[in-house]
Order: structure tokens, then C-alpha cells, then sequence
């Protein structure tokens, strides 16, 4: 059996799949990216290729594609692909029905359009501005002293919303922990975080040609308030998918390992 890897190293976290020749994944692994991409790399493929017996390391992966922030640092790697090849690729394997991504990154937020054979048909990125990314998400955490997980779901508990006026992460926060401390209840302030992060995902909707549906990729993919704003701002429902959408990117270079790597 043949086995080939995609190892996408985040800004935020650096993330591997391993699948083998039809297709199957085999082995996945997801970890807090170093500030050094070699060794978040190393370490995410070593961990992965110990969860195949067949591999020892991976050297002995058939082929190799490094995708995401720190593609060209990932060792052993035969080629690199941009992210948003990869997000769309691996979103078809998983769905082949849906078409548009919003893929939320550590640093930016992108819009996909998802043509027929799982290749990039439109895209549009906000790289300019960290509002509205994992790391304004982690900020807004902290300002609420609460867990990623604890804050994506404090906002579905909101009768009334009170909108956040700050685009800026820095600002926004600031404004939030004001707010926080004039006493205003915690999760009308969190209704109003994801309403202005779902605003901001409206143009990248559009892009990637959403009509009805859409999926989200990226760790912020798990944000259940996040995922509630999109699918009320954007009018479109937010199709939820069968492998975590965190590991979309990985799971995407993986398969263009397996297409290159069997066409050898």
C-alpha cells in the first residue's frame, strides 16, 4: 500500500493527513504551531506517520505536499500548493456537493468558489486586517476571560444583540472589555462579535458564488455562534462537514499527493 501526506503549517496551528491510495485517510494530527515552521512541520509529520505501521518516517511517504502559511518550510516535501487550492480540493473530497468555502485562518479570511473537479474556480482574501480571524477570536476570548469553545457558544444564549463599532482587533477588544465592565450582559457583546464578523464575510461569500449554501473551513469553522450570525447575516445555510474543517487544508494536499504521487 502506497501512503501520501499533506502537512498544512498554519500561522496558528500546523495540521497533517495521511491517506493512502484510495483515498482513505488514515492518520490526521493537529498542533499549536511553533514559532519555528520546520519543526511545527516535524513534529506534525512525525506524530502522523507514528499512527501508520507500515511508515517509519516520512521519507517513506510516496508523496509529500506542504500547503498553508509555512508551505516552503515543511520538510521532505516533494511540492507545495497554496492554501486555497488545497481548502477547495480537500472540501470536495469531503463534500463533493458544496461549492463555496469561507475558509477563517489564523490571519486571514478567504472566499472560494469550488469548480467541478475540486479546483479553484473564484476566490477573494482579506489578508489586510486581522479582525474577523482566529487571532481576533483568541483576543476576544481573552477579553472575556473564557475558552475558544466556552465564547463560540456564549452568543446563542442572546435575546438582544449590542453591536460591536471597532473593525480593528486592538480596538475591538478594547471596546469589549469597556463593555464588560460597564456590566452589559456577556453574551448580547458576544451576539454582537459574531454579527460583526459574519457582516464581514459577506463580500467573501459573494465571491466564491454562494447561493444558497456554504461551508466553513478553518479552526474558526467550529464557532457554533459564528456559524448561527453567518447563516442569519448571509441568508445561506451553512452545510457542516463529515471531517473537521480544521483539517481541510491538510486533507487537500494529501489528495493532490495522491493524484501526483500515482501519476508517477
Amino acid at each position: 500500500m502506497k501512503y501520501f501526506g499533506g502537512c498544512d503549517s498554519g500561522s496558528t496551528y500546523t495540521k497533517c493527513v495521511i491517506i493512502d491510495e484510495t483515498g482513505k485517510m488514515v492518520a490526521d494530527v493537529t498542533l499549536r504551531s511553533r514559532i519555528n515552521s520546520v519543526l511545527s512541520a516535524q513534529d506534525a509529520l512525525d506524530q502522523a506517520v507514528a499512527k501508520v505501521p507500515e511508515l517509519k518516517t516520512a521519507e517513506d511517504l510516496t508523496y509529500l505536499v506542504g500547503t498553508g502559511y509555512g508551505r516552503n518550510k515543511v520538510p521532505f516535501a516533494d511540492e507545495n500548493i497554496s492554501e486555497i487550492s488545497c481548502h477547495a480540493m480537500g472540501v470536495h473530497v469531503a463534500n463533493p456537493a458544496v461549492k463555496a468555502i469561507i475558509d477563517i485562518g489564523g490571519q486571514d479570511v478567504k472566499g472560494i468558489a469550488i469548480d467541478t473537479d475540486g479546483t479553484v474556480q473564484n476566490f477573494a482574501m482579506n489578508d489586510k486586517c486581522a479582525a474577523g480571524t482566529g487571532r481576533f477570536y483568541e483576543a476576544m476570548a481573552r477579553a472575556f476571560e473564557m475558552d475558544l469553545t466556552e465564547f463560540s457558544n456564549l452568543s446563542l444564549k442572546a435575546k438582544s444583540v449590542i453591536p460591536i463599532t471597532s473593525q480593528c482587533t486592538v480596538f475591538a477588544e478594547s471596546e469589549v472589555i469597556s463593555l464588560v465592565g460597564e456590566g452589559k450582559p456577556m453574551d448580547e457583546i458576544a451576539a454582537g462579535i459574531q454579527l460583526s464578523v459574519a457582516k464581514r464575510c459577506f463580500v467573501m461569500s459573494k465571491k466564491a458564488g454562494a447561493v444558497d449554501s456554504i461551508t466553513l473551513t478553518g479552526g474558526c469553522a467550529k464557532n457554533a455562534g459564528l456559524k448561527a450570525a453567518i447563516e442569519s447575516v448571509l441568508n445561506l445555510k451553512v452545510v457542516d462537514l463529515p471531517i473537521d474543517p480544521q483539517l481541510m487544508g491538510a486533507l487537500g494536499a494529501a489528495e493532490y499527493a495522491r493524484q501526483k504521487g500515482l501519476a508517477k
